[in-house]
């Protein structure tokens, strides 16, 4: 038995666990369902696995550049408290539910081809560490309670493979309004901040341009490029963070902020505001290898797919990570990082000064990568149906959610509540909330409780999947009837299930969308 547990253990933490790896094996099946040469299999599959290997440099970049960021607003704030970060607590459940988390992943995944091939539900979640996320959380709620390492598997598999078709299928009609095809779906556990922010903007941006459409002066037209604004915003982002820090906690203090990773203590204050811009530029740069890695893995994966969808799962679509949907709208990814982070600034204000004293709800500080990835996939849907205004308050709200959805989430995870760390984004807070307190009955009836919510989360998603995605249901297109006609996009090409909205030519370069089906 024991081989069994290190077998299964090597699968979920090394080939499992890493997307890159799985994007290959996934993309060479499909390669080999369309009766490709060997030489065209073992390219595309390198490919698609290079792809998720930029997307995963790029964000490790972010990380790097982001967190002499987070050290400088905490120390110009003074706020301390719970940082959601989901690698940190992921590692320390590890240590103890190790073998059951594998077993839990792998018979989630068996569980969501099965239901994707014989319910509505025809989609295949592709974002290898969110499985292990929400697996690790399944887990760890689950075996709060005492139950035995059956019962968790067993029931936890059950309800992750219901997670791994059901939220692509809530989000399915918004994510078509963002990508004008019916091509791919987004396969990420932040889909409830990124359907508030879709319908959000339906009621806030009925007129309100999209946020590619932005007309600068002259002068300033090389903002239109996505690297350089980005790169300029976080650049001076820095700069204001950099001397607020300094201005309260003096050069001692404020000198250190860079001495993360491989930085350096600034030498003097001019070295300290110079580390600030370099900083900022390092973010844009890593704004566009995400990008390109997302260029690159839709040029194989996409293609390859429909080699697994005619063979395997009739008429399925990929689920993939949240920058997927960012070259659709790239400025509405740097607009929707802001407004989420000011989200969870506000919310952090809230908890401080009204939750916390009257519930006991933990502070949660407001982490710049989830705000980051999910803030920024949450400004393009909430500009796809709400153009700016819809960017800005959609993104704004999905602030809060992933400021008091992990807050309400900490009560439910025992002793790994004491933690520095919880999950972030914001399926992880709702569902773990829901299933921790529905698991308090204990028990025999606590299980059935559990599992009358996972069939009831899959019965609303095969319920939408049939009247409202399968119906072809635009969420913009009230929308795009008030826009001047101008502004609003050519029809989509044949073969999409929905208008295209509003959007500018993408500067040279930048990474293009995926092609109609």
């Amino acid at each position: 038995m024991g081989w069994f547990v290190t077998l299964a253990t090597f699968l979920v933490n090394e080939i499992l666990s890493e997307p890159a790896y799985l994007i290959g094996i996934i993309t060479a099946v499909g390669l080999i369902a369309m009766k490709k040469s060997t030489g065209q299999i073992i390219g595309g599959a390198i490919k698609a696995t290079l792809g998720f290997l930029l997307i995963g440099a790029g964000a490790g970049l972010v990380t790097a550049s982001l967190d002499p960021l987070g050290t400088m607003i905490q120390g110009v704030t003074g706020a301390h408290g719970v940082i959601p970060t989901n690698e940190a607590i992921v590692g320390i459940a590890q240590d103890q539910f190790g073998s059951r988390v594998a077993w839990l992943m792998i018979l989630g995944f068996v569980v969501s081809l099965l239901l994707a091939r014989f319910t509505p539900l025809r989609y295949v979640f592709l974002t290898g560490h969110h499985m292990l996320f929400m697996a690790t959380l399944l887990t760890v709620v689950l075996a709060n309670g005492g139950r035995s390492t059956v019962a968790v598997v067993a029931v936890g598999g059950v309800l992750l493979g219901i997670m791994l078709v059901a939220m692509p299928a809530f989000a399915h009609p918004w994510t078509k309004r963002v990508t004008g095809s019916d091509t791919v779906a987004i396969g990420h556990f932040g889909t409830a901040g990124y359907i508030v922010a879709g319908a959000t903007g339906r009621v806030v941006g009925k007129r309100s341009r999209s946020t590619e459409e932005m007309k600068l002066p002259e002068g300033l037209r090389f903002l239109r490029d996505s690297m350089v604004a980005t790169a300029l915003s976080m650049l001076l982002i820095y700069l204001v963070m950099a001397v607020l820090l300094l201005a309260k906690e003096g050069q001692k203090t404020a000198f250190k902020a860079f001495a993360t990773g491989t930085g350096t203590v600034a030498t003097g204050t001019g070295n300290y505001l110079m580390q600030s811009v370099m900083q900022g530029l390092q973010f844009g740069i890593a704004v566009a290898v995400i990008l390109f890695g997302v260029r690159t893995i839709l040029g194989e994966l996409v293609p390859a797919f429909q080699g697994i969808a005619q063979k395997v799962v009739p008429g399925a679509l990929p689920a993939l990570d949240a920058p997927i949907v960012f070259p659709y709208a790239q400025n509405a990814v740097l607009i929707g990082f802001i407004s989420s982070f000011t989200g969870g600034l506000i919310g952090l204000a809230l908890l401080t000064w009204i939750f916390n004293p009257a519930f006991g709800l933990a502070l949660v500080l407001p982490g710049l990568v989830p705000h980051f990835f999910t803030g920024g996939a949450a400004g393009v849907y909430g500009n796809a149906t709400g153009g700016r205004r819809g960017a800005v308050v959609g993104a704004f709200l999905n602030g809060l959610l992933i400021t008091f959805l992990p807050a309400l989430l900490l009560k439910v995870l025992g002793a790994f509540g004491d933690q520095n760390t919880t999950f972030g984004d914001a399926d992880f807070g709702w569902f773990g909330a829901l299933i921790g307190n529905a698991g308090k009955a204990g028990g025999a009836a606590g299980l059935v409780i559990i599992m009358l919510l996972g069939l009831a989360v899959l019965g609303g998603a095969i319920l939408v999947q049939k009247r409202v995605v399968d119906t072809g249901w635009d969420p913009g297109a009230a929308r795009d009837a008030l826009m001047p006609r101008e502004s609003v996009a050519a029809p989509a090409e044949a073969g999409t299930t929905t208008a295209a909205y509003a959007k500018i030519p993408p500067p040279a370069g930048a990474p293009a969308p995926p092609p109609a089906a």
